[in-house]
């Protein structure tokens, strides 16, 4: 079976994507290099690993091109807040950081709190809290 999996992410600056992602509090993983091509970031409680790499390091992974996030998305990577209050202080801190907040924070169903954000280089960020006790089976 395997043992982990993680995020590659191609991005077009990397350092203002890691400066980007320390200003929302995403912790920077120490156990994977960091240089002009690649930073490696550790995010929640179990460490999934999203790695951001140049467009041009991202591109030697694959023979696919890089898909054009302007008006479009790849995919919605979610964030699992721990409160409404979180989910409002992760969209400040994004937008203060420069993203653009595509929803923000409210209710959804009586049982959900969510909003999200665009990040520097287009990919599309949800942030929710869900509380299940209020769920409605």
């Amino acid at each position: 079976m395997t043992k982990d999996i993680w995020l590659n992410l191609p991005v077009k600056d990397i350092q203002k994507t890691t400066d980007f992602f320390e200003r929302i509090g995403f912790t920077l993983n120490n156990h994977a290099p960091k240089s002009d091509a690649m930073a490696s970031f550790k995010i929640g409680q179990r460490d999934f690993i999203i790695n951001f790499f140049s467009e041009e390091v991202f591109s030697s992974f694959t023979p696919f091109k890089i898909a054009d996030l302007n008006d479009k998305t790849e995919c919605l990577i979610s964030i699992d807040a721990e409160s409404a209050t979180e989910v409002d202080e992760i969209l400040a801190k994004a937008e203060a950081a420069g993203a653009d907040i595509y929803a923000k924070g409210g209710e959804k169903d009586g049982w959900m709190y969510g909003g999200g954000f665009t990040d520097l280089d287009g990919h599309k960020w949800n942030v929710l809290f869900m509380d299940f006790s209020k769920f409605k089976q």
